[in-house]
Order: structure tokens, then sequence, then C-alpha cells
């Protein structure tokens, strides 16, 4: 140990060494999906972290274990922002500087049993916090949210059902500090054994106590038609061949909706007209409504949109959903005129995509309403929440990740549509151009096969549907803001105690040889 802190003394090695302990969380997730490995993670970047010279020196430890996780997590950017995903990393490593410095304060040197209790709700506070901030579309968006990495975990998601992933990154990072006091500080390890404690009592009474998703007893057969690749000229043109070659085969398979992928049709149908008569027919042939995704130039207003565009034996039903949340530098660039050399070194957007302005919820024959979601936004737990907040019965999104075609990007999408589905106990459709596609039940469980990067297909679905309403679609985001009353209370009773401490006499007044006071200053 004494080697490794010698080691460590070069703030170089400790940066580089912090930078590795902040990216081994990423492990958990797709592709790796090592999901048991987040429960201990956290536990080298902590023990780190704790054993910092100075509170200085903690923050710079926590903001360099920040841009490891936040660098390895979004890698698969590199091809497209090039030297700026550096940058990106780099500046949102720099949240987890005042975790860094909390980390010490509560864990560093030879903590008492209330700073360790203490560290259990703080320590976890300030990460959701983080990752609170951090969800902010312009910053990125909630990609990498710690709770997300738990989506095959049957009790993860049904805490999600009561605090959305929030609850599950909640408990898993105090779960690491708890092993990490274990392991560095003999003396607190009763608290660190009731925290352990406390994180199973939660998991057990999610799961004894949480309403679960009521079946209604019906289903719906839903098709998902995934093209795969096409690249090279005339792509646009030739993938809508392939989808409505694809589309043709569901023709007598009683289907009740065919959705295609983001992107799925380059052209306004108001501009094409005999692309909306061939969806037109299509529609007739399987007796089923499609949705499809445009990506174009509108004709009827300026600016390029990606819309989510229902239609019908009869044409275009008029129920159309544009994106709201856009992709930062992949769909817009934020402060252009600052931030538009972006353009020259990667593959940011040339021309930045309009915004739409309101989630729209759909019907779909036999009563079924579905609430249509775009790519990137599927990240957010209060999109799809809201949407089930007006009705809807069944989350969808269209999405499109062929430009991380050989990445850990198209596994770590499709993983997300479980959580959605298990916070808002609805059933979510995942369809993607390239995969992977995927379907998942009310309670988060994968429903049929997932279609992955290599397949060209359309798969038919059953899926089941589901009544009631689950605690996180009620009562929303309460983790987070529950973590900002933690904080607030914790720094306000630091506060007092300083003040406290600042009030107290250093000692009893000093006395000359006559037992007269000393007068300072004369």
């Amino acid at each position: 140990m004494r080697n490794l802190g010698h080691h460590l003394a070069s703030p170089w090695r400790r940066s580089a060494a912090a930078a590795v302990a902040g990216a081994l969380p990423v492990l958990a997730f797709p592709a790796p999906n090592l999901w048991w490995i987040a429960y201990v993670a956290l536990v080298p970047w902590l023990l780190l972290v704790r054993t910092a010279p100075t509170g200085r020196r903690a923050a710079f430890d926590g903001w360099w274990g920040g841009f490891g996780f936040m660098l390895v997590m979004h890698h698969w950017l590199l091809p497209s922002l090039h030297v700026f995903t550096f940058v990106l990393a780099a500046l949102l490593g720099a949240l987890w500087a005042p975790w860094g410095w909390l980390v010490r304060r509560t864990l560093g040197g030879s903590p008492s049993g209330r700073r360790v209790a203490a560290a259990l709700l703080v320590v976890p506070s300030g990460w959701l916090t983080i990752e609170l901030i951090r969800s902010w579309q312009g910053l990125g968006g909630p990609w990498g949210v710690l709770g997300a990495s738990q989506w095959q975990v049957e009790a993860a998601l049904r805490l999600a059902s009561v605090g959305g992933v929030w609850l599950p990154s909640f408990l898993v990072v105090a779960l690491n500090v708890a092993v990490a006091v274990l392991v560095a500080v003999r003396r607190a390890r009763m608290p660190a054994v009731a925290g352990l404690v406390a994180v199973a009592a939660a998991g057990s009474a999610a799961w004894a106590g949480a309403p679960r998703p009521e079946q209604t007893g019906e289903r719906t057969r839903i098709a998902l038609v995934q093209p795969g690749v096409v690249a090279g000229p005339d792509s646009a043109d030739r993938r809508f061949d392939r989808e409505e070659r694809l589309t043709r085969e569901l023709a007598g398979k009683d289907v009740d909706l065919v959705v295609w992928g983001e992107s799925s049709v380059g052209f306004d149908l108001g501009d094409r007209p005999d692309l909306a008569r061939r969806l037109t027919a299509l529609s007739r042939e399987t007796d089923a409504e499609i949705l499809v995704n445009v990506d174009a130039r509108r004709s009827d207003k300026p600016g390029i949109y990606k819309s989510s565009v229902l239609i019908g034996p009869d044409g275009p039903t008029g129920d159309r959903y544009d994106k709201m949340r856009l992709v930062p530098f992949g769909e817009y660039v934020p402060a252009r005129s600052l931030l538009g050399w972006a353009t020259s070194v990667g593959k940011a957007a040339g021309e930045d995509r309009r915004r739409g302005s309101e989630q729209v919820v759909m019907a779909v024959g036999d009563g079924l309403r579905i609430g249509p979601m775009v790519c990137f936004e599927t990240a957010f737990p209060d999109m799809s929440r809201h949407l089930v907040q007006d009705g809807a019965g069944v989350l969808l999104a269209q999405s499109s990740t062929s430009t991380f075609q050989r990445s850990w990007a198209p596994e770590q999408h499709a993983s997300l549509a479980a959580l959605r589905a298990a916070e808002t106990g609805r059933p979510m459709v995942h369809a993607t151009l390239t995969g992977v596609s995927a379907v998942y039940g009310a309670d988060g469980a994968r429903i049929g096969p997932w279609l992955g990067t290599d397949a060209s297909a359309a798969h038919v679905y059953e899926v089941p549907l589901t009544r009631g309403t689950t605690l996180y679609v009620r009562f929303g985001d309460w983790p987070p803001q529950a973590a900002l009353v933690v904080l607030a209370v914790y720094g306000a009773v630091g506060l007092v105690r300083s003040r406290r401490g600042a009030r107290r006499p250093l000692g009893p007044p000093v006395r000359t040889a006559h037992g007269s006071p000393v007068r300072h200053g004369r």
C-alpha cells in the first residue's frame, strides 16, 4: 500500500488512475453487459478520492474520473466528433469535481460511524444530482445513467417502477459506498453493513409492495420492419424499396400496426405523392396502419424535421409527431456561432433540424393508443411518463444507429426501452433501421427476439396490453428531488457547525503573573 501511495503521489499518475477508475462502471452497460460489476465498479474510484491529500485534489480526482466515465461511455462518437469527443468528456466530467470533494469530506481519513452513515446518503445524492444536471438535453441527455446498467435485473426494474431509473442509480452508488467502507475503514464497518441491509430492504420492499401492471387480457400484434444497412447513391429510394418488400411479407399475418425505423422515408410525402400512394397501398395490403418516420425538409413549413407519420388505408391519417429533443451536434450544433467549427472536424450537423412543440398520442385501430418517440428521446424518462399520462397504451420508439453500427451504441440504445417499459407499466417497441430492434413487456422483460445489426427482416410480436399506474408515473422524478433535499440539509448542517466552531473560544484567556488578562495589541 505504501508503494501504491508513493506511485500515486505524482499528480499525473493519480489523474490517470482516476480516469481508469471512473471508466470501470461502463463495463456494466451493453455491449460488455457485465451488469453485476456495477455493484463494485465505483469502489476503486471512491478509495482513490478518499485518500486525496486536499479537497482540491479530491475535486480533480472526481473530474478525471468523470472524464474517464464520459469518454468511455461515449467512445463510439469518436468517428463522428473526433477530438470534440474529448472536449465534451472533459466538460461533462467537471460535474464530478464537487462529488469528489464530497467523497473526501465524508469518507476521508478515519471517518466515524456518523460520517459513514452520512456518506451513505450524501454521496449517492451527489451522484444523482450529477445525473439530473447532465440529463438536460443541451448537455447530451441522460445517456449512461448508472441505474440503466441494471436493465436486465428484475429487482432493479421493479425499483424503476417506483422511482424511475434514478432509484436504482441511487441504490447502486450506496452499495458501492458501503463496500468501499468495508474494504478500507474497519472501525466503521457496522454502518456499512447497515447500509447494505438498507439497500436489500429497499429492493425487497419494492419487490413486494410496488403495484404491478395489470394485464387486460388483450394483445396487439405489432410488426417491426428493419431493412438493414443501405448505403451509397440513391440510398433513400433503395431503402424505401427494401422496406416496401419486407412489409409485403406481412400480408395475411393479422397485424395491427407496422412500424418502420427512424429516417425510414427520406422525402417529405407532400413532395413525393408517389411514395404516399405506395404506403397507402401497403396499408391496404397488410390490413394494418403503418408508422413511418420522415426525415426531410417539410413542404408545408420551412426547415428539416424528423417526424413520425401514421399511414392508413386511405392515406396519411393526419397524425404526426415532430421530434422535440434533438441530438446535440448530430442534429443541431449548440451555439453554432461559437461551435460551428465542429462541422469541419467531424460529422456534426451541417444544418440544424427544427424541433416539434408537443408530444402526440395516436389512435390505431380497435382503440389502441400509441405514444411515439424518436431515437434519442427514449433516454428521457419524463417523455415516456407523459405519454402514458396522456393515455398511451404502447410506447414506441423509431431509431437509427446505422452511423455507429459496429459499436456499443445499438445495444445500449435498445436496452433503454426495457427501463421505459418498467417505469411506466406499458409495453415498449424499439424499431430501428439497422438494429438493434426489440420489444419489451410492461415489466421490462423482453418479448420475442432481438433483431441484431446483421438482420434485414420483418418480424411480428404479440404484445400483451396492460392498465393501471406505476408509482413513477404517479409521482415522477422524486428520487433526484429528494437527493437535492439531502444535499441541502447536509450543507446547512455543515454551515451551522462551522459557525459554531468559529464562535467557540480557542482556549481560556492567558493571564499575567498578577492574574490580569493579557491585553493584546499593547
